[in-house]
């Protein structure tokens, strides 16, 4: 099986910390990769090979935001079905309906409390690393 990986695109220290620690606590040791800002994110992706098998995306992002990061995304035939997921604190409903019509698989709120937040990632990981089938890579497509 192949080696599934996470790309975290993330600009709070704080909340890259704890999401290490809730994939660590939750015994999900897929390889993460962290972007800080939207653009660091769509270089990443630019030159990853292979892509990661899902990634967490902030909204609140500096220099490109997360929902025009997941457009740029969505718009990139490498990488338009690349498993999305909204990683946010926003509870707005304006982010939830923009990141579904821009795409994303999925809109998930930090839960506050540690337990909780460990529960999401363990939901998470599962779901996304494990009983989910990815779309083929366009390598395998070949």
């Amino acid at each position: 099986m192949k080696n599934k990986t996470i790309l975290l695109v993330e600009d709070n220290p704080d909340d890259v910390k704890l999401t290490l620690r809730a994939l660590k606590h939750c015994n999900i040791a897929n390889e993460v990769t962290i972007a800080h800002d939207g653009v660091e994110a769509l270089e990443m992706l630019a030159n990853l090979n292979p892509l990661p098998t899902v990634t967490l995306l902030d909204l609140n992002l500096p220099r490109l935001s997360g929902l025009e990061v997941l457009k740029r995304i969505r718009a990139d035939a490498r990488l338009k079905r690349l498993p999305i997921l909204i990683l946010t604190s926003s509870k707005e409903e304006q982010d939830i309906l923009k990141s579904y019509d821009s795409g994303a698989n999925s809109y998930i709120r930090k839960p506050v409390e540690f337990e909780q937040f460990t529960e999401a990632v363990r939901q998470l990981g599962l779901y996304w690393l494990l009983l989910n089938e990815p779309p083929p890579s366009e390598r395998s497509q070949a």
